[in-house]
């Protein structure tokens, strides 16, 4: 087995200033998070800062784009484990549901929020380029759960007519507004709540009662 590289100091010093304003930005959103305040989180100097980041929406597409792959490794990891558990695709697709409110509960707080829909939420603060890298991420979401929901309508036809796009959107929908709900309300059940009821309605429209 390889052994993992370790990071150089300005690689280091690269994920500092990332992780930082990610904590800052799900926090108190991205016109709020100054340049300023992250170097002197770091401990390093402004041009050491633009050493790292051409400008502010540099930040914010190397932030996406690591807030993404975080994201993808979740998604791909969740998806292996309730592949290996079942060759139903339905059973599969609730396992990994469960899996995924499972991980949620587990936070020992309320998730930070997502990273993608404060961009959504701000999106007239990014350039082009910043905004096209969050839609087709969420673009991504729908075609990777919209697969998923076909191949189940393939076993399963659904008990009621259903647009197969909606239904995947509402993933997404589900795990974002659960999360608005458990951070408005200060209480973190709600978010793999809603997940799991999420879970019961796809059971039901696929399976009947």
């Amino acid at each position: 087995m390889t052994a993992l590289r370790a990071l150089s100091k300005g690689e280091q010093t690269r994920q500092r200033l990332l992780d930082l304003a990610e904590e800052a930005v799900v926090t108190k959103g991205f016109a709020a998070t100054s340049i300023d305040e992250l170097i002197a989180a770091a401990g390093i100097t402004k041009s050491g800062f633009f050493y790292h980041f051409c400008d502010k929406n540099d930040l914010a597409k190397a932030l996406i784009v690591r807030f993404l792959e975080r994201d993808e490794a979740i998604y791909q990891e969740l998806s292996a484990k309730a592949a290996n558990l079942t060759e139903d695709p339905l059973e599969e697709f609730l396992i990994f549901l469960k899996l995924l409110a499972d991980m949620f509960q587990d936070l020992p707080n309320c998730h930070p929020g997502c990273l993608s829909a404060t961009y959504a939420y701000q999106d007239t603060l990014f350039n082009a380029d910043v905004r096209a890298v969050n839609v087709q991420a969420i673009l991504a979401w729908r075609t990777r759960f919209r697969a998923r929901l076909a191949d189940i309508a393939k076993k399963y036809p659904p008990k009621i007519p259903i647009d197969l796009d909606g239904l995947g959107d509402m993933v997404m929908v589900v795990a974002d507004g659960g999360i608005v709900m458990s951070k408005g309300l200060r209480q973190p059940s709600l978010l793999p709540q809603q997940v799991l009821v999420f879970r019961s309605l796809v059971r039901m429209l696929f399976q009947g009662a």
